[in-house]
């Protein structure tokens, strides 16, 4: 079997000598073309080879430094991350930088520069994705001292740590820790930069804590999924307002607080929502099972400054006069996403829904109105305004009772939006045996093919519709394509 192997290369040798001897290694770091950099860096990230990797990083060739790609899928040793932070602690002590300094970033991500080590180390070709050293940067005299001038020097700017953060109970591992210790030190120098945050179960003040590391305008991408009151949020809400990059806001979980009165969560609600006039980034807002929603809505969107891509309110309730809001709001008005899935819009006049698509038919390209208890009469006066979005290319609407002749109706009115690839529907009430929601499989399976074959006679063969219900038992969606995939409960023991 050995005679097979892949022989290896001469500069794999050349590095794994050059580790065995400490002293000479880091010498020779002063003379080591930046090619091999990566090379040596990784043979001696793999042995742990903890002073040499303080001195690499020290003079690290690249402006960025792509290390969480690297300990992706391992184990970090402590000793050897504190190795590569001390490498960074000492550049930045230093008062005069060393002539080969290039490192601006320290990429802690784990899903970033994805290409970086296998180019390097030769296991890909294209250099499309790692980082270049950056283009010289302008340089200032010293100011002259007894007639005489003092070399150039690069005006200082603050190394960056980029960082993906996940903030729960238990979750600040001992690397972590580290980190903002050395942050906290070095805050003038170093900055924490986040783009994506997850704030799960963790005391606020704890949280607040960590916040006060992180450089709140570098944050692009935020979820918070706990189970807040709103006091609890009106206290978040000043970091809020510094995230002035935020893109994409996902909100879950607030509940109310019987412990304060009615002009206090008023005031709390207000806060929140102002916060959102400093978010001129915003372009997806995600918000799910707020009860506070209701009869806030209009206050909400009023702070969204600029026309949002996509806007999801899910499993909160909603009166009629949030939606006319809704639909009257110029945040809605380029929308490719809207999702309204678990609001009960049974009581809703249908003319206030149909408005909302109106207003969204140029851009709107996904529809989800899953478990909204829509009724016929509501989703035959939306056929109309369904029929010109144009862009459409999914439409959602399962678990609402609609009969077969108004499922008719929809094809007749959708199949010529040609951008409409896929309808997931809700399984017609002529299906089911009583109101208890038991199936008759048979009947279903024959207006399942009705509808296929409708759409084979209108032009449309390859457009996927797949019906949908939920189980009597265990609640768990089964699909229907052209037969069921059912779910467990109906298996034989």
């Amino acid at each position: 079997m050995s005679m097979w192997m892949k022989p290896r290369r001469l500069v794999d040798l050349a590095g794994q000598s050059l580790l065995k001897n400490e002293a000479l290694a880091i010498a020779a770091l002063e003379l080591l073309p930046r090619e091999l950099f990566p090379l040596l860096f990784m043979a001696a990230f793999d042995g742990r080879h903890n002073q040499i990797l303080k001195a690499m990083v020290q003079a690290w060739p690249f402006t960025c430094l792509p290390l969480g790609v690297l300990m992706k899928g391992q184990q970090l040793h402590v000793d050897t991350f504190k190795a590569m932070l001390d490498g960074v602690d000492v550049l930045l002590t230093q008062e005069v930088r060393p002539r080969r300094w290039k490192l601006k970033v320290l990429d802690l991500r784990k899903n970033s520069h994805q290409d970086f080590w296998t180019v390097w180390s030769g296991k890909r070709v294209s250099l499309c994705s790692f980082p270049e050293p950056e283009a010289a940067q302008p340089v200032r005299k010293k100011r002259k001292v007894d007639g005489s001038s003092t070399e150039a020097e690069q005006p200082f700017t603050p190394m960056e740590v980029l960082v993906d953060l996940s903030l729960k109970e238990g979750a600040c591992d001992e690397l972590f820790i580290h980190l903002i210790k050395m942050v906290r030190r070095k805050k003038d120098v170093l900055h924490l930069c986040c783009k994506k945050l997850r704030i799960f179960a963790m005391p606020v003040q704890n949280i607040k804590m960590v916040l006060k590391m992180v450089q709140l305008d570098s944050l692009e991408d935020l979820e918070i999924t706990c189970t807040w009151k709103v006091p609890t949020l009106a206290k978040f809400s000043p970091h809020l307002s510094q995230m002035s990059n935020l893109r994409k806001l996902l909100l879950a979980h607030i509940h109310p607080s019987s412990f304060i009165s009615r002009q206090k969560e008023e005031r709390c609600i207000a806060q929140f929502t102002s916060q959102f006039l400093n978010l001129r980034c915003l372009q997806e807002l995600y918000l799910d099972s707020l009860f506070f929603l209701r009869g806030h809505l209009d206050q909400l969107l009023r702070c969204v400054i600029n026309p949002l891509e996509t806007l999801s309110i899910t499993n909160c309730r909603l009166s009629e006069e949030d939606v006319i809001h809704l639909s009257q709001s110029p945040s809605i008005s380029q929308l490719s996403v809207l999702s309204l899935s678990g609001v009960m819009l049974t009581k809703i006049n249908p003319e206030i829904l149909q408005a909302v698509l109106q207003r969204t038919s140029a851009t709107l390209q996904d529809l989800d109105l899953d478990e909204c208890g829509i009724l016929d009469i509501q989703l035959l006066v939306l056929l109309p305004s369904l029929n010109h979005c144009s862009q459409l290319t999914t439409f959602s609407f399962c678990g609402n009772p609609i009969s077969m002749c108004v499922l008719e109706s929809l094809v007749y009115h959708v199949v010529g939006l040609n951008n409409l690839s896929h309808v997931l529907y809700p399984v017609p009430l002529e299906s089911y045996e009583d109101i208890n929601g038991t199936l008759d499989l048979g009947r279903l399976a024959y207006l399942h093919t009705r509808l296929r074959e409708m759409l084979c006679e209108l032009g449309r063969p390859g457009m996927v519709w797949l019906s949908a219900s939920p189980c009597p038992r265990c609640g768990d969606r089964t699909f229907y394509d052209p037969d069921p995939v059912l779910c467990p409960c109906f298996m034989p023991a």
